[in-house]
């Protein structure tokens, strides 16, 4: 056999695997529970291999937490999708981002909503965010580096807030960013066992309160204040 024709041979072999792969990660994802059409078809078309460090990229497609630098991860892709699903995020929304860590739920998010703001408190991940939406044509989604518990309200209104962190309890400020008949989604700790997490969705009440609905449990880091002044 001729070397060209071996390495046709690889290439499509290596073509299937991918193929197998990314039929694998969609089908856990609708096992568990992500009914969303639109987000299975985000899901499917934004590479999550392009938003980890090259010598995860065979475990991408996988159900795991992975790290990406700075300290932080990039959360398990069954979370993520039941983070975006609790949004209900429509394409006239436009969607705030706190945490865009490697940009993955960013990517996602823009191919949902007419427009997204991701904000992250580490410049080198969000430079580097940056460049990876620009090399997928995401000019619906602008990565800010800044503090997200420090936001004006000039920013808002959003009708969707996603929060890739635990609070203990929701700021009033990031409070009053939400539009009246918007969604955040977010985790705190749980009531009764506090070293366990609690994903949240919150929509504004009819009494001035927000109204809480649980989601299940979580694991994300904690919401810090400021931006890094390294890296």
């Amino acid at each position: 056999m001729s070397k060209s024709r071996s390495l046709a041979i690889a290439e499509e072999n290596a073509a299937a695997a991918r193929a197998e792969e990314k039929a694998a990660f969609l089908l856990r994802l609708r096992s568990g529970g992500i009914r969303d059409l639109d987000l299975l078809r985000a899901l499917e078309k934004v590479p999550r291999e392009m938003f980890v460090p090259h010598r995860f990229v065979d475990l991408a497609r996988r159900d795991l937490v992975l790290p990406i630098g700075c300290g932080q991860t990039l959360s398990e892709p069954s979370l993520v999708a039941r983070m975006i699903a609790a949004l209900g995020v429509g394409p006239d929304h436009r969607v705030l981002e706190i945490g865009t860590g490697s940009g993955y739920a960013t990517a996602i998010l823009a191919e949902l909503a007419a427009q997204v703001r991701s904000v992250e408190r580490f410049q080198t991940l969000a430079l580097a965010a940056r460049l990876r939406l620009e090399r997928l044509g995401k000019q619906n989604a602008e990565i800010v580096f800044a503090d997200g518990l420090a936001l004006p309200a000039s920013a808002g209104p959003f009708d969707r807030i996603l929060i890739h962190a635990r609070l203990d309890n929701l700021p009033p400020s990031l409070a009053a960013l939400l539009s009246e008949e918007g969604r955040i989604v977010m985790a705190r700790p749980h009531a009764r066992l506090p070293r366990r997490q609690i994903l949240v969705e919150l929509r504004h009440g009819k009494d001035g309160e927000m109204q809480e609905t649980e989601l299940g449990t979580c694991r994300l880091q904690a919401l810090l204040p400021g931006v890094a002044e390294v890296l």
